[in-house]
């Protein structure tokens, strides 16, 4: 019969460095992308000074790129929005750095408060607007990098009835 006492590591298991998986240097997980957002959203050294704002349209800058990924930083003043989109082949993570954004899906709207993130498969149709009185920041990572973002005729769930059958990628037509 086994006991504690009688189970014993035959050395240092960090000694053993076959056994040990080496440290990535580049995210390659979903897991490992939501921790970089999740990280750089964290540290405002990264990004803070970098936000400008523009009255007439978003502001982007691409704040970090690895191999086959992106990091963007958007800021969004009141009544600015995406429009209805996708991300091509890219999936990604954006998280809310400051302020709050509203999601439009076929699903439904979503308020989005610093912090929250939203995870996504590539053909994920969207739509982001700040409808709040105050400035927004967001963080966005593509993966891979992003290369398409077609526009969709705007028929989110908040426009119309949700029709049987539908779904998330449901029959949104392309402009």
């Amino acid at each position: 019969m086994n006991s504690d006492s009688d189970l014993q590591i035959a050395g240092d298991i960090l000694e053993v460095p076959h056994l040990l998986q080496a440290p990535r240097e580049h995210p390659a997980t979903v897991a490992e992308f939501v921790g970089l957002a999740r990280s750089i959203a964290a540290d405002r050294s990264q990004w803070e000074h970098l936000v400008q704002y523009d009255a007439t349209s978003r502001w982007y800058h691409r704040l970090r790129t690895g191999p086959g990924y992106e990091v963007w930083l958007l800021s969004w003043v009141p009544g600015q929005g995406s429009g209805l989109h996708d991300h091509g082949p890219s999936s990604g993570v954006f998280t809310v750095l400051e302020g709050a954004l509203t999601e439009r899906t076929e699903r439904g709207t979503r308020a989005l408060e610093v912090g929250a993130q939203k995870v996504f498969a590539p053909g994920y149709v969207h739509e982001v607007v700040n409808d709040s009185l105050e400035p927004a920041v967001s963080l966005h990572v593509y993966y891979p990098g992003l290369t398409k973002m077609p526009m969709h005729a705007t028929r989110c769930a908040a426009s119309r009835p949700q029709e049987h059958g539908d779904h998330e990628h449901g029959d949104v037509v392309t402009a």
